[in-house]
């Protein structure tokens, strides 16, 4: 996974871990997120809608020896967050609604995020799936990972109270099938970020980006 923050001059992260995913009718389990599942709705033959209680890790956060900008800035931590998730999945488009709130108390902020996306499947080994969503967060979580507390202000960094906003945001995955078990993964996303952010003295970008490259075997 590769990531780039947009705080000025932080290098791009790039991190290698293993993912484990498992499913079954009570519950799921994909990398850092657990899901249990609700009861769910059949609209009709071709939709549906399904409900989850969610938790996951959120890798936001910082320390002061990762740019220079942020010298002398207290850490920022990252977070565990809950929430729940509603899914309308449907032959024309599949929509997910997604409700957080930081349980781990560090930033005290929420979060809510819109999504729509569809999958084509190109012969019996290739799927394409576009997306395009929006993610709101709020004043506590911007204020916590964008804002400049008075004490730690200095002449190149002003203090800075963070504003709620909403990030604009467009990605693609494609996978690609060898046979029942093996099979490569690609997501690429780009989120185009809210003005209390960008605003922001710690920040010189406008966006922020993500690549992921998974190779995935199924055991069953």
């Amino acid at each position: 996974m590769s990531r780039q923050q947009p705080y000025t001059g932080i290098d791009r992260d790039n991190k290698v871990l293993p993912l484990i995913q498992f499913e079954n009718k009570y519950f799921h389990i994909f990398g850092p997120e657990i899901g249990f599942k609700l009861p769910g709705l059949a609209i009709s033959d071709t939709q549906k809608l399904d409900f989850s209680i969610i938790g996951k890790y959120d890798g936001s956060g910082y320390e002061a020896d990762d740019a220079p900008i942020l010298d002398g800035m207290s850490k920022r931590k990252s977070g565990f967050w809950a929430g729940a998730r509603m899914e309308w999945n449907s032959d024309l488009v599949d929509v997910s609604a997604e409700w957080l709130a930081d349980a781990s108390g560090n930033s005290k902020g929420q979060r809510f995020n819109l999504s729509l996306e569809r999958t084509w499947r190109f012969g019996g080994h290739m799927m394409l799936t576009p997306r395009v969503g929006a993610n709101w967060q709020d004043k506590k979580y911007v204020d916590y990972y964008f804002g400049v507390r008075n004490n730690e202000a200095r002449i190149d960094r002003p203090a800075y109270e963070g504003k709620s906003g909403v990030n604009a945001e467009v990605g693609v995955r494609g996978i690609y099938m060898f046979d029942k078990r093996h099979s490569v993964l690609l997501d690429v996303e780009v989120s185009s970020l809210a003005k209390g952010i960008k605003n922001s003295p710690l920040v010189d970008r406008s966006t922020e980006n993500r690549v992921f490259l998974g190779y995935l075997y199924r055991f069953r």
